[in-house]
């Protein structure tokens, strides 16, 4: 069975003993088969909103600046922006190099740089060093661009729902199980059925604690930044 939107609603249907939904009927399908398609999508946002940080929710984009523009809009479905992950792109014709920006905190930006934003100074403008979170979800970039510099960048974003009947969930194939496990539960909770919904529902948590294992539990280490310098004594 394909792995889209009526691939899994059809899995639902199979399940329960139901009969499976053609592409011709699938957007005018009503009852139970309209529940269906909700409870995939219900299955998908409960996983989703687990972990703002699932891995198939993670793009890299970039902005190109604008000479004498600090503000930017942040993409539109980002949920998560990762703001150490900021870096101005080599660029020889610009001649800059790959830098990594550092974060400024909005209210440090307020109290000391807000003027560099509305001075018509072109002087004062140079290769932005800082990032900035506004609360209005603008990124700011500290000094105000001199050139169209290109600044890449990651974020984690939204999902979303599936409409069509060959949409393609962003969560990976491999764990179609974990959707078709939370779309049981729902399924199950329409039918009346409370005791075979929390079965499913307990089903569907270990399938969750399952994704997280892979994907989100990690030993962390410590990286020692110190500078190491050599002493040189008698010549060596």
């Amino acid at each position: 069975m394909a792995y889209n939107f009526i691939g899994l609603v059809n899995d639902i249907n199979r399940r329960l003993n139901e009969v499976e939904v053609t592409v011709a009927d699938f957007p005018t399908v009503t009852g139970f088969y309209s529940f269906a398609k909700d409870a995939v999508n219900s299955s998908i946002r409960h996983i989703q909103q687990e972990e703002y940080n699932w891995p198939w929710n993670h793009v890299e984009t970039s902005e190109i600046l604008t000479s004498g523009t600090a503000r930017y809009s942040m993409p539109y479905d980002s949920k998560s922006i990762d703001m150490n992950t900021f870096r101005i792109k080599r660029d020889t014709t610009l001649n800059v190099q790959t830098r990594k920006l550092k974060i400024l905190q909005y209210e440090e930006y307020l109290d000391k740089y807000a003027d560099s934003e509305y001075n018509n100074n072109t002087s004062i403008r140079a290769v932005p060093s800082h990032v900035i979170r506004a609360p209005s979800r603008e990124l700011l970039f500290y000094p105000t661009p001199n050139k169209a510099y290109e600044v890449v960048y990651e974020y984690y974003r939204t999902s979303y729902d599936l409409e069509l009947h060959d949409d393609v969930p962003s969560i990976p194939e491999q764990y179609r199980y974990a959707i078709i496990d939370g779309a049981l539960y729902f399924a199950y909770q329409f039918r009346g059925d409370t005791q075979a919904a929390q079965m499913a529902f307990t089903k569907f948590e270990q399938s969750i604690k399952h994704l997280r294992s892979i994907h989100i539990n990690r030993t962390q280490y410590i990286r020692d930044t110190r500078i190491h310098q050599s002493t040189i004594t008698n010549g060596f």
